[in-house]
């Protein structure tokens, strides 16, 4: 399923602030994102309508399935990368940043050869 940068962005945010503070809600993804209300309201509707997520009586924000499948491969893509970058030489602030544009647009074929690529090499300096 192919999801545009910014579904990806906001399914990614919400993730990653349940495993900081376990219940989520607007507000945080706004003092994330440092979004306008109004646009993370909008945005929080449009994931609701699509699936990706639930919101409870409450306010509280969930991930359903497919919203977590997609986060945690975003995720699992921006990890990768700006540890590969760091480890090549690229302070953390850069490398965090160009994880997260390259994380969205790059092909499933070319993150797997890359992630193929570290694993092999991580195996070969714990081997030796």
């Amino acid at each position: 399923m192919k999801t545009d940068e910014s579904v990806e962005n906001y399914l990614e945010t919400i993730l990653i602030l349940g495993h900081n503070n376990k219940q989520v809600r607007s507000i945080d993804i706004v003092n994330e994102l440092d979004y306008s209300k109004p646009s993370i309201s909008i945005a929080m509707k449009n994931l609701r309508t699509k699936g990706y997520i639930k919101i409870d009586d409450e306010g509280y924000i969930t991930l359903t399935e497919t919203g977590k499948k997609i986060a945690e491969t975003i995720y699992e893509r921006h990890m990768l990368i700006s540890d590969w970058l760091i480890f090549l030489g690229v302070d953390r602030k850069t490398s965090v940043s160009d994880a997260c544009k390259m994380e969205h647009c790059m092909s499933e074929k070319s993150f797997s050869a890359i992630k193929k690529h570290i694993e092999n090499w991580k195996h070969e300096i714990y081997r030796k």
